[in-house]
């Protein structure tokens, strides 16, 4: 296993492989951001079978969120450690996941799936600056596609294991007790890796006026676009595997709605650490956001599970590009840390990814859910790129293409 070298006092520590940061970001959001947040997703219809009505689904589904914004705003009023943040929270999200395949009844589940919304918002802001950091010491900040596509490669896991629970004839629980194992091995193979240790990135922007500060208008720019990103792609990344089992109750159709989102997300980050365009993150977020909304507004106009394909691949194929465009943006005009300026960011989205739901609640079923609610989701997308394209910004060098 690859290791990154214990820092020498009183000398600059020395910069991690590029390939074991990639290797073990990937792991690290497949787990917290895969499993801790979107575990719940595939596992929707299961337990809808079981009796959970689209009502109480969404109330879980509220609860991570409300604990993904617990976990931010905390991470941002006190930025942690990061090997805490890292590793705390993976504890967090292996046990709460194990815990709700014993866990009985709607409020044990909504308080493990709120601690499991904190831990993976502590580890999100964790690696992603570990992360960026180590890649921008090391010059290879493109090579942050890899790292962020655990998120789509653990939104797949996630998925098929729930092809595979409902194939077996399995209840929901049993698919919570692997993903929580699966997310303990990768705590377990990282522990040593994720050690405290001063990262060596590229310094922060120092700009007048910055002790004291809060954020400024560039910053609060990225900050408001981010919130509409998580309120627009929430609908989709929720309802979607509910909304192709209520078109089609085969489970081995409708079962593939979920990984084919992952995939896309997964595929879509890759393809850009490979190819290397020398895109501005600002452009890439913009161009993100307009085909997220064409994805969202799809199920709206087009009903069939051909819809949900689509849907899918448009709103799944682009979520991580923004997330990845918006972080390398954070980098590029944070004045004083970016990690406070990252946490921030993912207290804006888990805001916006909260209010999403409250837009379903008179929706009988998944399909109505992503039906004329997609209208707003469309809108607050498209009024964020707006906002990106002819909003305040900092004119200063992109270092390295997203």
């Amino acid at each position: 296993m690859p290791a990154i070298d214990r820092p020498v006092p009183g000398l600059a520590p020395a910069p991690a492989q590029p390939v074991a940061v990639a290797v073990f970001g990937l792991l690290g959001l497949a787990a917290a951001i895969g499993i801790g947040r979107f575990a719940f997703t595939p596992r929707l219809p299961l337990m809808q079978a079981e009796g959970l009505s689209l009502a109480a689904g969404a109330w879980l589904a509220s609860a991570n969120y409300l604990g993904y914004f617990a976990g931010a705003l905390a991470a941002t009023i006190a930025p942690p450690a990061l090997h805490r943040a890292i590793r705390g929270g993976l504890a967090a999200v292996a046990a709460s996941t194990v815990a709700m395949a014993f866990a009985g009844g709607f409020v044990p589940w909504m308080l493990l799936r709120f601690v499991a919304g904190v831990a993976s918002a502590y580890v999100m802001v964790g690696i992603s600056a570990w992360s960026l950091g180590m890649l921008a010491a090391a010059g290879r900040l493109e090579a942050a596609g890899w790292v962020y596509a655990g998120v789509g490669a653990g939104i797949m896991l996630a998925g098929l294991f729930a092809l595979a629970i409902a194939a077996s004839g399995f209840g929901h629980a049993a698919g919570w007790a692997v993903l929580g194992g699966l997310a303990a091995l990768v705590l377990g193979g990282g522990w040593a890796v994720w050690r405290p240790m001063p990262l060596p990135g590229a310094p922060a922007v120092a700009l007048p006026g910055a002790p004291g500060r809060i954020f400024d208008a560039a910053e609060w720019t990225l900050l408001a676009a981010f919130g509409g990103f998580g309120f627009g792609y929430i609908l989709p990344a929720t309802f979607i595997p509910a909304a192709a089992r209520a078109l089609v109750d085969d489970p081995f159709v409708f079962g593939w709605a979920w990984p084919v989102f992952g995939l896309a997300a997964a595929l879509s980050t890759i393809a850009l650490a490979l190819g290397r365009a020398r895109l501005s993150a600002r452009l890439l977020a913009i161009g993100s956001l307009v085909v997220m909304a064409a994805g969202v507004l799809v199920p709206a106009f087009w009903h069939g599970i051909t819809a949900i394909v689509v849907s899918a691949l448009c709103v799944g194929g682009t979520f991580m590009v923004m997330t990845l465009a918006g972080l390398r943006e954070a980098r590029r005009i944070a004045i004083g840390s970016p990690a406070r300026l990252i946490a921030a960011m993912t207290a804006a989205f888990a805001i916006g990814q909260l209010l999403g739901p409250m837009l379903v609640g008179g929706a009988g079923t998944a399909t109505a859910a992503l039906g004329p609610p997609s209208l707003a989701a469309a809108a607050v997308l498209l009024a964020s790129a707006a906002l990106l394209a002819w909003g305040p910004t900092r004119a200063l060098a992109d270092p390295a293409p997203v």
